[in-house]
């Protein structure tokens, strides 16, 4: 006796769940071609795209853009970075990994606490002359060394060794004022120096606050959780 075979109904059926699913990961894809491949003309479209590759990145799905061999030589000739980053230099805070980004895609500034002094100021501000990038985000981490230190210089009224004193000395006047407030005091005086390091570069350059004021820039402030790998913004 031979074996009945499949009805003809469950074979469509079959053939038509594998096409839905065929159709909607191709219908997928040029959605995820096109956020990597087209630069964000818009300060807005730059920090969706950041946030989104930070959401991969903390979902355990990074696509890892833009590291081939061919875009090395690509960007062999020339680099347009959508958003410049003024971060901390601490080993476990990469922006082209928790944002998941790949290579020509952020300027990177990155230093003890955050800080902008002149030099940084400078380096930004020739990338927005540059690149016209439209986004800066000044990002600071939970836990951040330089900001405990500081806490730690103000409560035992000692200094710090060698150049890390400079570090202090520039966190110190925005550290103090924030001590007494609830609340965690490393993670407020962080979101502390978050704050008034966005102010510090549109105050101090005209560069960057005439492209404010033409809404071409925005310089957004954010804070990286080390323990989740999640980016909150910090207004």
């Amino acid at each position: 006796m031979n074996p009945s075979p499949l009805s003809r109904r469950s074979l469509l059926a079959t053939g038509g769940a594998v096409v839905v699913a065929a159709t909607a990961t191709a219908a997928a894809r040029p959605a995820v071609a096109a956020e990597t491949k087209r630069p964000p003309v818009t300060p807005d479209e730059a920090l969706r795209r950041l946030l989104h590759g930070n959401h991969r990145f903390v979902t355990g799905h990074s696509r890892h853009p833009h590291q081939s061999l061919n875009d090395l030589r690509r960007l062999a000739a020339g680099q347009h970075p959508f958003a410049i980053l003024l971060g901390c230099a601490d080993s476990r805070v990469t922006p082209e990994l928790l944002f998941d980004q790949g290579l020509g895609d952020l300027f990177d500034n990155r230093v003890a606490g955050n800080i902008v002094d002149d030099l940084v100021l400078g380096s930004v501000e020739f990338a927005v002359e540059e690149f016209h990038s439209p986004l800066i985000v000044v990002l600071g981490h939970e836990r951040c060394g330089a900001i405990t230190a500081t806490i730690d210089a103000i409560r035992s009224g000692g200094t710090a060794p060698g150049h890390i004193g400079t570090i202090v000395d520039s966190l110190r006047p925005i550290v103090q004022p924030v001590l007494g407030q609830p609340g965690d005091p490393v993670d407020n005086s962080v979101r502390a120096n978050v704050r008034a390091q966005v102010r510090n570069m549109i105050e101090r350059s005209p560069i960057i606050a005439e492209r404010v004021h033409e809404r071409a820039l925005r310089v957004v402030g954010a804070r990286y959780d080390l323990d989740t790998g999640h980016v909150t913004l910090v207004n």
